[in-house]
């Protein structure tokens, strides 16, 4: 059975409790495509990811295992939910139907104290993904730039599609929750 699975990204901390901002999971697009995919009948989860603004590998892994992943899985991740999933499908030999990448992030530069991006990155994914799409705005910060280029020159076969205008892919830089292009490269 064909199924989707979107992860969100990080946030900082004073956005994380802060309850005039939505739960990450619930941030821009992300309910939006959800509910795209569930009307064209692909069951879609979108976890909440524990501690957005202090992410740890091995949390994180266990609340995305909780899902069925299997070849029919289309996975989406935006920003460091985009980097988890590389780093996921590194470690874990996985055939998934499509991996899309929306401003991918692998903190490039280690701004953050932790070891969450401490892998390396398997060179032969894309044998086990029937496509990889790749997201990104000119006009995003120079960390996504660079983590854009690590994974270009990492894995092979990915389909990029570059804006100008998008930033970091956020509401406010989109200007609108829809987001038609990515709901087209997903289907």
């Amino acid at each position: 059975m064909q199924n989707a699975i979107i992860l969100h990204g990080s946030t900082d901390e004073e956005e994380y409790f802060n309850d005039k901002y939505p739960s990450q999971s619930n941030l821009g697009w992300i309910p939006w495509l959800q509910k795209q995919l569930l009307i064209k009948g692909i069951l879609t989860q979108t976890p909440e990811l524990p501690e957005a603004y202090d992410p740890n590998y091995g949390k994180w892994k266990k609340e995305f295992e909780r899902y069925d992943i299997s070849k029919e899985t289309i996975l989406v991740g935006h920003s460091c939910g985009g980097g988890f999933l590389i780093r996921w499908l590194s470690e874990n030999k996985v055939t998934v139907k499509k991996l899309v990448l929306v401003a991918p992030w692998l903190d490039p530069y280690r701004a953050r104290p932790t070891d969450f991006f401490d892998f390396e990155i398997d060179k032969n994914m894309q044998e086990r993904i029937g496509e990889i799409h790749l997201f990104v705005s000119e006009d995003d910060e120079n960390d996504i730039q660079k983590s854009v280029e690590i994974i270009e020159s990492n894995i092979s076969g990915i389909i990029k599609k570059t804006f100008t205008d998008k930033g970091h892919f956020l509401l406010d830089e989109m200007g609108t929750e829809k987001f038609p292009e990515l709901l087209e490269v997903v289907l």
